[in-house]
C-alpha cells in the first residue's frame, strides 16, 4: 500500500496540476512520446501519467527526473529566488542594535556622546522598521548587476 501525502489546499492542488500540465506540454513539443521520457526518467509510464496529472503522490524527484529528462532541470533554479515573504519576515524580526559602541559605557557622562553628535556629517542610525515599511530591498542579483557593465566582455583574472 502507498504512503499517504500529506493533504494540500485547493489552489496547490491546481499548481501541481497546471505543473504537470506544463510537462506535459514541454514533452509533446519535444516529440517525445511517454515511454520515451518514462524511460529516461528511470520510471513507468504510469508514474509519468500520474506526474503530468499533478499527483501528489508522486515524488519532487520523480518530478524533477522528467525535467532533467525534457532539458528544463534548470528551472528549479528559478523557485524561491525571490522570496518576498521570507525577507519581510527576517527583515520584520531584526533588532535594533544601539548606536553607541560598548566603550562608551566606561566614559564618564561628560564625554558619552553619539557618533552623529561628535561628526555632523554621519547620519543617524536607521530603525530596521522603516526598512520593512518601504519595501525597498534590493535582490543581489540586481547588486551584482552594477558591478557588471552589460557590455564589459568577460576577462580572465587580473594579475
Amino acid at each position: 500500500m502507498a504512503k499517504k501525502t500529506a493533504p494540500l489546499l485547493p489552489a496547490t492542488e491546481l499548481r501541481l496540476q497546471q505543473f504537470g500540465q506544463r510537462l506535459r506540454l514541454a514533452r509533446l513539443r519535444r516529440r517525445l512520446t511517454g515511454k520515451q521520457v518514462a524511460e529516461r526518467a528511470g520510471m513507468t509510464p504510469i508514474t509519468l501519467r500520474s506526474l503530468e496529472k499533478g499527483s501528489s503522490g508522486v515524488t519532487i524527484g520523480a518530478y524533477l527526473a522528467v525535467m532533467q529528462a525534457l532539458g528544463a532541470e534548470k528551472d528549479l533554479d528559478l523557485l524561491l529566488t525571490d522570496d518576498a515573504l521570507g525577507r519581510d519576515l527576517q527583515d520584520a524580526a531584526l533588532v535594533r542594535r544601539s548606536s553607541r559602541p560598548k566603550q562608551a559605557a566606561a566614559l564618564p557622562p561628560e564625554r558619552r556622546t553619539s557618533p552623529s553628535s561628535q561628526n555632523p556629517t554621519l547620519p543617524e542610525p536607521v530603525d530596521p522598521g522603516e526598512w520593512v515599511a518601504d519595501h525597498a530591498f534590493v535582490s543581489a542579483e540586481s547588486l551584482a548587476s552594477l558591478l557588471k557593465s552589460p557590455n564589459s566582455k568577460k576577462k580572465g583574472p587580473e594579475r
